[in-house]
């Protein structure tokens, strides 16, 4: 089977396209991930940026992006520059329900170009502060979007999920293989 480049190293990506048994190597290509857009379209754009980025160096391959943004209130929440921004971000998350988007694109060999997003609604139970700062210390949550990681400790917040759990992790697995098969990718 032929394989996919992945435009990500991001650990949970990796660990969730491993679970389909499809052969794929990283190349994270730098992009700029900037956007000033609604959460929604953010995703959307940053992923197809990353999709480009990696299609110049592996020309004549599948490319596979993903973005992942956090939104509250129509506020984008990306990856915390430090603690005290992931204090308040968790703190602004705490007993409410918010929405977590992610954009696949996949990229065929001939250059085509094929994307899509997902919204997944997550509720989190009220959290008291003593437990935010502990888990912003473990450092768990400094490298995710939201500030948050469902697959960690942070999951024994989440009351609620409406939608896709892999999509929350980063990685909407039945995105991927949607896109892959329009894009003609040997799944099987």
């Amino acid at each position: 089977m032929e394989k996919l480049v992945l435009a990500s190293q991001s650990p949970r990506r990796c660990e969730l396209l491993n679970r389909t048994g499809i052969p794929f190597e990283t190349d994270a290509p730098d992009v700029d991930e900037s956007c000033d857009l609604p959460a929604g379209e953010a995703v959307r754009i940053l992923s197809l940026r990353k999709a480009h980025a990696a299609a110049k160096v592996h020309p004549g391959r599948f490319i596979l992006a993903a973005d992942t943004l956090v939104s509250y209130q129509d506020a984008a929440l990306g990856k915390p520059a430090d603690e005290q921004e992931a204090v308040r971000m968790l703190h602004m998350l705490s007993g409410k329900t918010h929405q977590v988007y992610t954009a696949v694109t996949v990229i065929s060999p001939d250059g085509t170009v094929y994307t899509d997003a997902d919204r997944t609604d997550v509720t989190f139970t009220a959290v008291d502060d003593a437990e935010i700062l502990d888990y912003v210390r473990s450092g768990e949550p400094m490298d995710k979007a939201g500030a948050y990681a469902l697959q960690g400790r942070a999951g024994l917040w989440v009351t609620h999920i409406d939608g896709s759990d892999t999509s929350v992790i980063g990685l909407p697995l039945y995105l991927v293989r949607s896109l892959l098969l329009q894009a003609g990718f040997p799944l099987f």
